[in-house]
């Protein structure tokens, strides 16, 4: 890659992120990725959470991003908007990208600070709003729409939505698929035919990943098959507010032994490479990246068909599809692959294929700096050309 010297003094144009919390999950492992690989020649980083951050913030290992914590309290938080806003005066941005639906009314904030471009971007919606048919929430983006210079969904799901409920017209809908890290992220060896049958799933532990779906499933699953009771196992790998439910549920079904709850993990790749399968139990997704990387992993899939799911998970080609909060329809497609590890197998390469093919992280973070490259041009009347980086 050749970078293009920066002349003596030259200050690269910062993008601010804003998100709510800086913790181990999806999107923010989509946000580190595309800070770390983007060419340091085009634009300089700082990463501003609403809330605050942890440990995962060592994931950046880019070297001068800036990081700050807004602590805001619950409710309103206009202070909130005041001190981004003193935040924003003084770091003097060429871009805001915002993140998801808590940080899109910051955009309002933005433009009154003065910064000339502003990205949304929309990742997937909540528990409590899976449709994304909330009137307060529809109406806080319409709001802040006139504020935002481009909305970018991460699925075609995402993308029809903001066209058909909150209006985005389409030269300020764009789509950037997700993308994953396809090194790190690489097949195992395989399960032997001995080795127990390890059904695997990564996310948060909250309502919307809906993993007490999926332990239902498994009881399920171990009811349908009970000569193969022995062998099956689920590991369900993440923290979050229903850690201890998921857990006292587990114990209520006297299933600790193979049954597993491994907390938060720095290993995802390493963990994945031990599962049989892939499963995701989800009521609202936008392009999940844990299902990206169990796809470059040569895992078969078995998971809910919401958000843009179906449009990885080709069913019967790399994996199989079912219906939010059905564990028995789980269960029974989980059964398939039990029975069959040739079947397993074949639609796992077939997922590795698809991600390769078209869900690559180098594509996705170039995707973002073109949009960042045309937007400051266009809004800023830039005459130079903006130079991408050159093979």
């Amino acid at each position: 890659m050749v970078v293009p010297a920066v002349p003596a003094g030259a200050q690269l144009p910062l993008v601010v992120h804003l998100i709510y919390r800086l913790d181990f999950g999806g999107l923010e492992t989509l946000l580190v990725d595309c800070v770390n690989r983007m060419p340091a020649h085009q634009y300089r980083h700082a990463i501003v959470c609403l809330l605050d951050y942890t440990a995962f913030c060592e994931r950046i290992t880019r070297p001068g991003v800036a990081l700050y914590a807004l602590h805001k309290q619950p409710g309103p938080g206009m202070g909130t908007h005041v001190a981004l806003f003193k935040l924003l005066r003084t770091l003097r941005p060429a871009i805001l990208h915002t993140y998801n639906l808590s940080a899109v009314e910051y955009n309002v904030t933005a433009a009154m600070a003065g910064v000339p471009v502003r990205v949304h971007a929309e990742h997937g919606r909540d528990a409590g709003d899976p449709h994304g048919l909330n009137r307060k929430h529809i109406l806080l983006r319409r709001l802040a729409a006139p504020c935002i210079d481009c909305f970018v969904p991460v699925s075609a799901d995402l993308q029809q939505w903001l066209a058909q409920t909150i209006g985005v017209k389409p030269a300020k809908n764009i789509l950037i698929a997700n993308g994953v890290d396809t090194a790190t992220y690489r097949p195992g060896p395989g399960p032997h035919p001995s080795t127990p049958f390890v059904i695997g799933t990564v996310g948060r532990l909250q309502d919307v990943k809906d993993q007490a779906m999926l332990i239902d499933a498994f009881v399920a699953l171990r009811a349908m098959l009970p000569e193969q009771q022995q062998r099956l196992r689920l590991v369900i790998v993440g923290d979050g507010p229903l850690r201890a439910q998921l857990a006292a549920k587990v114990a209520a079904a006297g299933l600790d032994e193979v049954i597993t709850l491994t907390g938060a993990r720095s290993d995802i790749a390493e963990q994945m490479r031990t599962f049989s399968l892939f499963a995701l139990s989800s009521i609202a997704e936008g392009t999940p990246v844990t299902l990206l990387e169990a796809m470059a992993c040569g895992l078969a899939v078995v998971s809910t068909a919401v958000g843009g799911i179906p449009d990885l998970v080709h069913d019967g080609v790399n994996g199989a599809l079912v219906p939010a909060r059905e564990p028995q329809a789980m269960a029974a497609a989980l059964a398939v692959y039990a029975r069959d590890a040739a079947l397993a197998a074949q639609h796992g390469a077939a997922g590795r294929a698809r991600i390769e093919q078209h869900y690559g992280v180098g594509a996705m973070v170039d995707a973002y700096a073109a949009l960042y490259d045309r937007l400051r041009k266009t809004k800023l009347n830039l005459k130079e050309t903006i130079t991408p980086c050159a093979e």
